[in-house]
Order: C-alpha cells, then structure tokens, then sequence
C-alpha cells in the first residue's frame, strides 16, 4: 500500500481503499461538485483557489477512492490553534469512515505543527454534523449570531490535541456522516 493510502471499513464492514493526498488546483472542478451539493450556500470556487495559492496558513487535504475524488477537509494552522474551513464527502461515499480519515489526516499534521486546539462552526440543525465531531472530542462551546443566512452558528472546539497523553487521537472509524 502506497505510504499515504489507508483502508477504511464501511458500514458493510469491506476495507474501501482511499489514498489522502494535497488537494491541487486541478481538484477544484470535483471538489465544487461534491461542496455545491453539500451545502446551501456553498463555499465559493474563488475562495478555494485564492486559499490555495495565497493562504500559507491553509491546509487542504483530498480523499481518493480507485482515482476519484470522494472527499475532501480545508483548514487554517495559525500558531497552536487549527480552524476546520469545510469538510465534506460525496453522498455516495459517505458513512464509510472518509470523512473520519481526514479529520485524522488534519489531526496528524496539527500536532505535528505543535497545535494544541482545534475549532469549526456547524449548523444546529446538522445534527448529524454535531454527532460526529462531538465523536471525536468536539464540544460546543458557543454560538456566532447570524452566522449563516438563515441560521446562527454552533462553534464547536477539541482542546488538548494528542500530543497530550490524556486525550489521545480516535484511530477507529467514527462513523462518518
């Protein structure tokens, strides 16, 4: 197996193979698809592409099953905190422990650059959103006010990332949304 490719159990308990590699420009188009049907609003394309090249504080990372593009996580390390931008995967991918690898991926790499923290926002109404991340050690710990057009904002945070013995890093499929 490739040195960035994991296998992942799905919910029929088969290994599904992804390789998790740096998302690039020529992503974009697939990574728009799966972020428009995703989310209403969507992030913009623009917003991608400009993180990409200019943000030296962005980490984007792309999830491939058998070559195609099937998920994906952006996120901003500034300092010892990791603030998670998007996350998503394809509908016909998801509950398959995708997204739980990429998280880990961005786990990984934020303690590896000595963060400590990490922090989102996530609709109230994305139950299924919340009981993910709060299966990986995210807890709510306020609400942004009119963050989203027609919804406030729940910011959910992990403190004491895993370089901390008392509060290692999930390397178990958490069962993804």
């Amino acid at each position: 197996m490739l040195p960035n490719a994991k296998e992942v159990l799905n919910n029929n308990n088969m290994t599904l193979p992804i390789i998790i590699e740096p998302m690039t420009e020529n992503d974009l188009n697939e990574v728009n698809a799966i972020e428009v049907a995703s989310f209403d609003p969507p992030w913009p394309l623009q917003s991608f592409k400009t993180d990409l090249k200019q943000n030296r504080l962005a980490y984007y990372m792309v999830a491939r099953h058998e070559g195609k593009l099937v998920g994906y996580v952006g996120a901003w390390i500034v300092l010892d905190e990791v603030h998670i931008t998007t996350l998503a995967v394809d509908k016909d991918y998801r509950c398959q422990g995708i997204a739980s690898s990429l998280i880990q991926n961005l786990l990984d790499e934020a303690c590896r650059r000595g963060a400590n923290s990490m922090s989102l926002e996530v609709r109230p109404s994305n139950k299924a959103a919340r009981s993910f991340y709060k299966k990986l050690g995210f807890s709510v710990c306020g609400r942004r006010k009119r963050y989203y057009s027609d919804e406030d904002a729940l910011i959910m945070t992990r403190s004491n990332l895993p370089n901390d013995e008392n509060n290692p890093a999930p390397k178990k499929d958490m069962g993804d949304y």
